[in-house]
């Protein structure tokens, strides 16, 4: 059977049978995982980085053949993983979010402040 194998970032794609397919799943999941790893560390920007590699290869899943049961089992357990790991990505990113929009809040106030007082003022 032909094999078509595509590169995404440092992650090898292979969709052409339902065991390529759940490796592709396998790939999400490390993806997924390694996320998670990073948003514990703080680490946003590569989470960012990251989530480019994980929609490229979600897209790779468009073309899915048929799985027998064991195989569609086992796409259950990795999706379950994917989607626990995705769930705390967003619990652990909501703080970072909300400090995030406390800065810009505080910068924009701060902004109107310098505007009030250091506008030029025009005498008629």
């Amino acid at each position: 059977m032909e094999r078509s194998h595509q590169k995404i970032g440092v992650y090898t794609t292979m969709t052409t049978n339902p065991s390529n397919t759940l490796q592709q799943y396998e790939v999400i999941a490390d993806i997924t995982h390694r996320m998670l790893d990073q948003a514990r560390s703080n680490h946003w920007g590569k989470v960012i980085e990251l989530s480019q590699h994980y929609i490229q290869a979600v897209e790779h899943l468009k073309d899915i053949n048929q799985m027998d049961l064991s195989e569609r089992l086992a796409r259950r357990q990795l999706l379950t993983r994917i989607l626990e790991d995705d769930a705390e990505i967003r619990q652990l990113a909501m703080p970072e979010l909300r400090r995030l929009g406390h800065l810009l809040g505080d910068m924009k106030r701060q902004q109107n402040v310098v505007q009030a007082y250091c506008s030029p003022t025009f005498s008629a």
